[in-house]
C-alpha cells in the first residue's frame, strides 16, 4: 500500500492510499480514524476521482461520525470509571 496523496482539510488529516486496483481514503483526527475502501471501480481509480467524491457533505458526515465515536468512548469510560461527586481531599494543615 502506498500513499498517493492528501486532501486538504482544516481539522482532519485525509490520506489516500492505493494498493493494486483498490483505493482507501483515511480520515484522522487526534483520537479517531475512519477509512473508506473503494475497489475494482474505474470511476474511483485516481486521486482526482477521490477529490471529486469526497465533497463537503462527505467530509461533514465523517466529522459527525467521529463525534459519535467520541461520545461512545466517553460514555464507556464514564460507565467503567464513574466520577464520584464526594471525592474528599486530604486536609492540609
Amino acid at each position: 500500500m502506498r500513499v498517493i496523496g492528501y486532501l486538504e482539510h482544516p481539522i482532519l488529516k485525509i490520506s489516500v492510499f492505493k494498493m493494486d486496483n483498490r483505493l482507501s481514503v483515511k480520515f484522522e483526527n487526534a483520537l479517531y480514524e475512519q477509512t473508506f475502501k473503494f475497489g475494482g471501480d474505474d470511476r474511483i481509480g485516481s486521486l482526482e476521482a477521490v477529490q471529486q467524491l469526497v465533497d463537503e457533505q462527505f467530509k461533514a458526515e465523517v466529522l459527525d461520525n467521529l463525534q459519535t465515536l467520541h461520545r461512545i468512548r466517553l460514555a464507556a469510560l464514564a460507565r467503567r470509571f464513574p466520577q464520584q461527586e464526594d471525592q474528599a481531599f486530604e486536609e492540609i494543615i
